[in-house]
């Protein structure tokens, strides 16, 4: 019986021990609002907020290195029967800046396909200085039979790419992933 009574009153205490972290856990978000306000530490919000001397305009970005010019130019290989071309050849792109470029896809087959990109990079050394924040290569893609799509290509040039590298050739090569769709009929190509 006081070993019932004990745990009834261990219970007890974990019950009111959870609703007081709750309660603190819900409180917190106000908190935070009120403590950021009064100190004008909140980052997330000064660009909400009319600051003294402040412009309205949006600042640039300081991490670009406006000094130099890379050339990016962009090669596409298909192992298959499809249609695969970058949008255009080449862009100028400053390192540091973001640049979206968009692959044309189309299938020529009269059976939908599953297929993936492979990158490679030349020279090798832009390889780790080719930060890709959006690609169509990230996954596997299923087209149906004449469907054409395109895709974008998100990156940014790392600004401490090596002097000596003004041209970067990043090139797919587009590829059947066997498994997800039915095979190729007998005696097609």
């Amino acid at each position: 019986m006081a070993l019932q009574r004990a745990n009834a009153a261990m219970v007890g205490k974990l019950a009111v021990i959870t609703v007081l972290m709750f309660g603190f856990g819900y409180a917190m978000v106000p908190m935070y609002r009120h403590i950021c306000a009064a100190l004008g530490i909140n980052v997330l919000s000064l660009g909400d907020r009319q600051i003294p001397g402040a412009t309205s305009s949006v600042q640039p970005n300081t991490q670009v290195d406006r000094s130099r010019t890379i050339t990016i130019e962009f090669d596409a290989n298909a192992r298959g029967p499809w249609d695969f071309k970058p949008a255009v050849r080449s862009v100028q792109v400053h390192p540091g800046e973001l640049m979206t470029v968009m692959y044309e896809f189309r299938n020529r087959q009269p059976r939908a396909m599953a297929a993936q990109a492979i990158p490679s990079y030349a020279p090798k050394q832009a390889t780790s200085h080719f930060n890709k924040m959006e690609c169509f290569c990230f996954a596997e893609h299923t087209l149906k039979p004449g469907e054409s799509k395109q895709w974008p290509v998100t990156f940014v040039i790392d600004p401490k790419l090596p002097k000596d590298v003004a041209t970067i050739t990043l090139s797919y090569t587009f590829f059947e992933v066997g498994g997800k769709v039915p095979a190729a009929p007998k005696g097609a190509v």
